[in-house]
């Protein structure tokens, strides 16, 4: 079945989005599609209906299409642990950590993987759309490529070339990644997409004559520059906060590895909330809630929370009645301690936690991977009772302790979490739990929030509004007739 490869001149060259547009075109007019990343780097993730793990980016894609997302959609998932190493997954499952050398020399072995999955894709929908990742022409990384042009290569299947304008120099970037391909990966370079266009596109016409006639390559379309886009980022988080009056403050620390931040984009849409990531060596600013996010190395991160001050910061912010919040890693980092005596997220160890609730979590083989539904627990507040919330879990720790006494939700028929006594502080194991409007609305009315500012978006339909933007602006800015032509419908 025709497989078509989206692949990038840098990392953020906009490729989540396009293949995503492109799923959702082809959806929309009834096309079996399914989307495809051979290997991806990302700590943001989601569980699949197969019981795997993948990334969140091509989970956003498989919505595109109108799919369940499946460990088949993205083979190959790293996490990174530290600046040299990553646990790596295949197929959904988790294989092991590996350095970065020995990655490199393991990835004959994971190509196997990624065609497994590409064959297994190809034989349920009649056109699959691959996502590639960074830029095909890293020449340090081309030995055993499996991400980009390798793929392409061993899949025999046409690229296209995307490239960002709005950072500028996107001639060379177009250009100069088409240079350093082989005769090969040339040939099947089908054409290119510039992406995020502002401005008169009859001041960008002579640039792409001169580009087709430089190339012998032609230009698929422009893509504007999107304003307001909000879908599932890759890795980046934002820092820039709102501030609108009256609204209630919510603060994440940016965690050296912090994942699933994705968690939070529905706090961003929410009129009624201010959102802030402080980072590195930021002052902590005033708040309703701090949130602690998950971690893909929960000691390294709590490590870093202390050298930051926000021990400090977080007991002043409970003297002053806010309230805090953490989200899996977070959860395990406000109990006494947490202990890995298996090395699975870094160093053999314990480390002491926050001390804010009486919970240990041990570190143990078997990650947990599933999707969950259920209710807000009453101790979390009166007004939280038979709420219902849903989201995944996805974690190696076993917490532990008289706080899971006062559960933070009843989730597939068992405990979760745990609220502490005064109901200032909780934590919770689940991720995505401000997706349905009334979970998130519940849980920030816990906080503080005033019940009769605005409600919660619903951030599934959210989604799919975005995603249908994307699809208008294929319709519109894209050559289809071409685009049909390349995937041989």
């Amino acid at each position: 079945m025709p497989t078509l490869m989206v692949q990038g001149t840098t990392s953020d060259a906009g490729k989540t989005t396009v293949v995503a547009a492109l799923c959702r075109w082809l959806a929309r007019q009834g096309v079996s599609v399914a989307p495809f990343k051979p290997q991806n780097m990302a700590l943001n993730s989601a569980v699949t209906v197969d019981g795997g793990e993948i990334g969140r980016s091509t989970a956003l894609q498989a919505l595109a299409c109108g799919l369940e997302p499946h460990s088949d959609m993205n083979p190959v998932l790293l996490k990174p642990q530290s600046d040299c190493g990553a646990q790596v997954i295949l197929r959904g499952q988790v294989h092991g950590n590996m350095d970065a050398l020995d990655y490199h020399a393991y990835k004959a072995e994971a190509m196997a993987s990624v065609m497994a999955s590409w064959r297994a894709l190809s034989e349920r929908y009649d056109v699959i759309i691959a996502e590639g990742a960074g830029s095909p022409a890293e020449i340090n990384l081309r030995a055993n490529d499996i991400a980009n042009m390798g793929f392409a290569e061993a899949a025999d299947c046409p690229v296209l070339l995307v490239g960002d304008i709005d950072k500028g120099g996107v001639f060379a970037q177009l250009v100069g990644t088409l240079e350093l391909l082989s005769e090969t990966e040339r040939a099947r370079t089908a054409g290119y997409i510039i992406n995020r266009f502002r401005g008169d596109i009859a001041l960008l016409e002579p640039g792409l004559d001169w580009l087709e006639a430089r190339t012998s390559k032609p230009v698929f379309g422009v893509l504007p520059y999107l304003h307001g886009l909000v879908v599932d980022s890759e890795d980046s988080v934002s820092i820039e906060g709102s501030s609108e009056a009256g609204a209630l403050n919510v603060v994440v620390p940016v965690l050296p590895r912090i994942s699933n931040h994705n968690d939070f984009d529905p706090l961003r849409l929410h009129p009624g909330v201010n959102l802030t990531f402080v980072g590195p060596d930021q002052p902590v600013p005033p708040s309703d809630l701090i949130i602690l996010p998950g971690s893909k190395s929960t000691r390294h991160d709590l490590q870093w929370l202390k050298q930051q001050g926000w021990p400090e910061a977080l007991r002043k912010h409970l003297r002053y009645g806010g309230k805090v919040l953490g989200i899996c890693g977070g959860f395990q980092m406000l109990g006494k301690w947490v202990e890995d005596p298996g090395g699975l997220e870094g160093e053999v160890g314990r480390t002491d936690g926050l001390g804010l609730l009486e919970i240990n979590t041990r570190m143990v083989a078997g990650k947990q991977l599933k999707q969950v539904s259920g209710i807000l627990s009453p101790c979390l507040a009166a007004s939280t009772a038979n709420i219902a919330m849903h989201g995944y879990e996805m974690h190696n720790g076993v917490t532990e302790g008289p706080a899971l006494t006062r559960p933070f939700a009843e989730l597939n028929g068992q405990p979760d979490g745990a609220v502490s006594d005064d109901g200032q502080i909780a934590g919770t194991y689940v991720h995505g739990l401000f997706d349905a409007p009334e979970a998130c609305d519940a849980i920030l009315t816990w906080a503080g929030l005033n019940q009769a500012a605005a409600q919660a978006v619903d951030y599934q339909s959210h989604r799919i509004q975005q995603l249908d933007r994307l699809a208008d602006h294929v319709e519109t800015c894209l050559d289809t007739d071409r685009l049909r032509s390349l995937l041989q419908l």
